[in-house]
């Protein structure tokens, strides 16, 4: 055996050697720069054969051709392979994904205070029997006053500060009682809504007033209802949104225009248990506007008083945010201040 077939065998255990262990494309990459290259092992093979008699040109040329090719088309296998297998593992690890895994530094959302507040008395309602409707924050003077028993020229408006529109006889919605009539109208009785929503008025912007805030009115209306009903249904709910058991209401006199008899509801701090800055040191917090659906009301909707009775209870619900989570200037809910709204 001469020097120049023994150089091939070694060739060829070391190559096929090489490619059996090669795992990644850099492997593979490696092991073409050392032995099929230019300056390779193969390419020292054959310069080495050109120095050789044409005899043995003859006999050991076609051999290394021979395993030229076949290391080539070796090597050629070898790559697609790798590469097919590499286009799998990319294709498991998308199929199996894991959505839990934990990404550093990633910036998360808050639920709005207004949201958390908002699906917390929806829950309370829907679990009461109270279907949770909204109308139009755009509305005629019929519906936001007319139809309240508030009639023109009655003083009542000018507690309102409406914001009034250049179509006529068209208006920002001053409160959600609004939507009383809206739902009288359009749906059977008996009728069991609660209607949280915004509300507009012609105010300047302070701490503690702003033109938009948030209200909600809860509505009853079916036959031999009474105050009873009002203030049971007044005190489970406050219950029920404040998470105290033993929450108390306490009623007094009060005039709103779409009730009578009119009554104020206040209930026990729920923040202390005696006395606070929230309720000024008088263990009472003024809550809720409420009474008996004036007879006016329910006529104005075609609805006979003689038959059914009513009541509504409506209260601010953006008080009420400013209350439970201790914001002390309400322009921070419309702000965008991410300080602010991160802790939610």
């Amino acid at each position: 055996m001469t020097k120049l077939e023994q150089e091939i065998l070694n060739f060829e255990t070391n190559f096929y050697n090489a490619l059996k262990s090669a795992q990644t494309e850099e492997d593979l990459e490696q092991l073409r720069l050392t032995f099929l290259s230019r300056s390779g092992q193969l390419a020292n093979l054959m310069s080495i054969l050109k120095g050789l008699s044409d005899e043995e040109k003859r006999t050991l040329g076609p051999k290394l051709n021979k395993l030229k090719e076949a290391a080539q088309n070796a090597f050629n296998e070898k790559f697609e392979k790798l590469k097919l297998e590499k286009i799998k593992l990319e294709e498991e690890k998308k199929s199996n994904f894991d959505v839990t895994a934990y990404k550093p530094f990633e910036i998360f959302g808050s639920l709005h205070p207004y949201t958390k507040t908002i699906e917390h008395i929806e829950n309370i309602l829907v679990t009461m029997g109270f279907e949770i409707i909204d109308g139009p924050e755009v509305d005629s003077d019929y519906y936001n006053f007319e139809s309240l028993n508030i009639p023109k020229n009655h003083p009542a408006r000018d507690m309102h500060d409406t914001f009034w529109l250049d179509i006529p006889h068209m208006l920002l919605r001053t409160h959600t009682s609004s939507v009383q009539a809206h739902a009288m109208q359009e749906k059977k009785l008996p009728l069991a809504v609660g209607i949280p929503g915004r509300t507009y008025r012609h105010e300047a912007t302070d701490a503690s007033h702003d033109f938009m805030f948030m209200q909600c009115e809860i509505l009853l209306i079916d036959k031999n209802i009474s105050l009873a009903n009002l203030f049971a249904t007044a005190k489970t709910f406050l219950q029920a949104l404040f998470e105290k058991g033993d929450l108390e209401i306490r009623i007094r006199p009060g005039y709103f225009p779409f009730v009578e008899p009119g009554v104020e509801i206040d209930c026990t701090c729920p923040f202390c248990t005696d006395g606070c800055s929230v309720c000024k040191k008088t263990r009472w917090i003024e809550l809720c506007g409420a009474g008996l659906i004036h007879p006016n009301v329910l006529i104005s909707s075609k609805i006979d008083p003689k038959i059914y009775s009513g009541f509504a209870m409506g209260f601010g619900l953006t008080r009420l945010v400013m209350l439970k989570y201790g914001i002390n200037d309400i322009r921070l809910l419309h702000s965008n201040k991410i300080d602010f709204l991160s802790q939610f």
